[in-house]
């Protein structure tokens, strides 16, 4: 008896089967058997049962078993199939001329039929169990794709992530050892930046840096990876680490990402054929997977770093300003702003009467509360009152209280900014806007520190430290008779021009850090950098609102920034060069020497006494004297000549 069964392709018949009580062993099962033209091609073929009378005629087309077939014999060929599948073909042969009875054709036939049977049941449950495997390997295998995939996800500092690669990769492969190699920076120098070794001894502990050849860069740049073994071309010193180690097999996988090669991944196995075709398809996906997260742990690496330097500057700086001055919310390193700090410095721990000037939006209110924290009366109240957004009649309201009934509207007693601020700094926003008639109140208050409140007539004593600020020219005003001159010289004890941010734009970069880290944090958002050229435009750009605009400006940028990075709409900033700057402006310090000047020409030279300059400007003898030391008055200014 012969079983011969198609192979896969359904194409060729192969010998499965020999059975004739001798031994043959020159024939091979698993030998090809041509049937084109034969009864058993007609029987594969038709499907139906072949007798074969005569062998001799057909023993011509097979060689193979003309020598076992003692060229006589009868034969009778059974198609071997399923009403799903042909099979192959169940010969029965007989070596005397005689026909097979209906009988024997009968049971021949029901051989036949069990045999399909049987056969299409073992194919099922080789193909089930094979299936099985192929869909364990499969799941195995996408298992491994995902921890790396959330390694990739979750995990950015990158020798955590190396860790985490390598005994997700061991768990698969049973792999040796995994190593991960990266390039040095701008060279072709490998330098082994991980290795998980679990099972070392000892001779892979110290890998040297490798230059890589270019035919190894280019197979790099292809992305192909290969199996090595120590006997391979490879270097002599890191053949013999493997041999030393019995490491038999080595895979090596490059490591690409966005801008090309940055490293490999190399395995190693104890195996003579630990890494085969299949797995180095497989591990080239898990390359490509660990080559994304690298790429994304080297990027955090760079902005961490860049995030980290530029903190430590911002902090230094910020520490340096507080060690020096103790202000904790004042950005700024320029010379013309450390001059206000270093007045802010000495008049702060006095109880002097202060007068900020600046532009709007300069920050005089930061520097009156510098002022207030570092004097002795920081343990009282800041109180601020901004007069031009009083109207002029509720503003004495406000600043000295009313009791209940003193006016249309007013239902109960209410205290004024003045006996709020006792013991502690009333801060007088835009000072300039104060009516004329307001302001001999004002002055009585400012000089006596005391008042009534309206619809009272008993006398309020407070202890308050006075810091007033004003955008406008006082003296200017005060030529006008528009503020009262002797006010003016009450509140401008001691005067601290504030510079506009055009005057010192080496601050403008400190500033803008300082924006972009406080509204990121309030708008819930991830700003970690901003971009040259915007901090270039941001630098150059006339900011006529001072700080204030800037501060509008940047958190307009940080809600329009969609990522770590600040968008800053440059196109929405004015040319600096279309600004043009006033010069006519004399400077605060020339101001106030200019109208004590004219004090002490009106009086002729009389510094004290009646109608002397110090009784014109509502100062004290030693107050004037003092003032007209420091902006450098001698009698040659104001002696009348002859």
């Amino acid at each position: 008896m012969a079983l011969l069964l198609f192979d896969r392709s359904g194409q060729h018949l192969i010998l499965r089967a020999l059975e004739s009580g001798q031994d043959h062993p020159e024939i091979e099962v698993g030998t090809e058997i041509r049937y084109a033209g034969t009864g058993l091609g007609r029987a594969v073929k038709e499907q139906i049962p072949v007798f074969v009378p005569d062998l001799n005629r057909e023993i011509a087309i097979y060689p193979e078993l003309a020598n076992h077939l003692d060229q006589a014999g009868t034969a009778y060929i059974f198609p071997v199939s399923t009403p799903r599948k042909k099979l192959g073909a169940l010969v029965f042969i007989r070596k005397e001329r005689l026909e097979f009875s209906a009988a024997d054709v009968e049971l021949m036939r029901s051989i036949a039929g069990h045999v399909a049977v049987a056969l299409e049941n073992a194919l099922a449950i080789t193909s089930v169990e094979a299936y099985q495997r192929d869909l364990a390997r499969e799941r195995d295998r996408l298992s491994l794709l995902l921890e790396i995939n959330n390694h990739v996800v979750t995990i950015l500092d990158i020798n955590d992530l190396f860790r985490a690669a390598s005994a997700s990769i061991r768990r698969h492969f049973a792999n040796d050892f995994t190593s991960f190699m990266l390039f040095e920076n701008h060279s072709n120098r490998l330098n082994v930046v991980a290795l998980d070794f679990p099972g070392s001894r000892g001779f892979m502990s110290d890998v040297p840096v490798q230059q890589v050849p270019e035919e190894d860069m280019d197979r790099l740049r292809a992305r192909r990876p290969r199996v090595l073994t120590p006997s391979d071309k490879m270097p002599p010193m890191i053949a013999q680490m493997l041999r030393a180690e019995s490491i038999a097999s080595v895979a090596a996988l490059p490591l690409v990402g966005t801008g090309g090669p940055i490293g490999a991944m190399v395995l190693g196995s104890r195996k003579d054929n630990g890494f085969n075709h299949a797995d180095l398809d497989f591990l080239s996906q898990v390359s490509s997977q660990i080559s994304l997260a690298i790429d994304n742990a080297l990027a955090y690496g760079r902005l961490s770093a860049s995030r980290d330097h530029l903190e430590d500057q911002r902090l230094y700086l910020e520490s340096e300003i507080s060690s020096e001055y103790g202000f904790e919310d004042i950005v700024g390193r320029s010379s013309a702003f450390r001059k206000v700090l270093d007045q802010v410095s000495i008049v702060a721990p006095t109880d002097a009467t202060v007068l900020l000037h600046g532009e709007t939006g300069t920050g005089k209110e930061l520097i009156a509360r510098a002022i207030h924290n570092l004097s002795a009366k920081r343990q009282g109240t800041f109180v601020r009152l901004n007069c031009a957004a009083i109207p002029s009649g509720l503003l004495e309201s406000e600043l000295f209280g009313h009791e209940k009934g003193a006016f249309t509207g007013a239902l109960m007693q209410k205290k004024g900014r003045f006996e709020l601020a006792d013991k502690g700094t009333l801060f007088l926003d835009e000072i300039g806007d104060i009516s004329l008639e307001l302001q001999p109140k004002l002055l009585r208050a400012v000089q006596e520190r005391e008042f009534e409140r309206l619809g009272s007539n008993r006398t309020l004593r407070v202890d308050v430290r006075m810091i007033a600020a004003s955008h406008r020219d006082l003296p200017d005003m005060v030529r006008q008779d528009r503020f009262r001159e002797d006010l003016f010289f009450r509140l401008s004890v001691f005067p601290i021009e504030i510079p506009p941010l055009r005057e010192r734009r080496e601050d403008i970069p400190l500033l803008v850090n300082h924006f972009v880290s406080k509204i990121s944090r309030r708008l819930r958002k991830e700003i970690k950098s901003v971009p040259k050229q915007a901090m270039e435009a941001l630098t150059n750009s006339p900011w006529k609102g001072n700080v204030r605009e800037l501060a509008n400006f940047i958190e307009r940028a940080v809600i329009l920034s969609r990522g770590e990075e600040l968008e800053v709409p440059i196109a929405e900033l004015r040319d600096f060069s279309s600004y043009e700057f006033s010069t006519s402006i004399s400077t605060f310090h020339d101001a106030e020497r200019k109208v004590i000047l004219d004090a002490l020409k009106a009086a002729r030279g009389q510094v004290s006494g009646h109608g002397g300059a110090a009784e014109r400007l509502g100062l004290k003898r030693t107050t004037l004297q003092n003032k007209m030391r420091r902006l450098g008055i001698t009698k040659g200014d104001y002696q009348p000549q002859g």
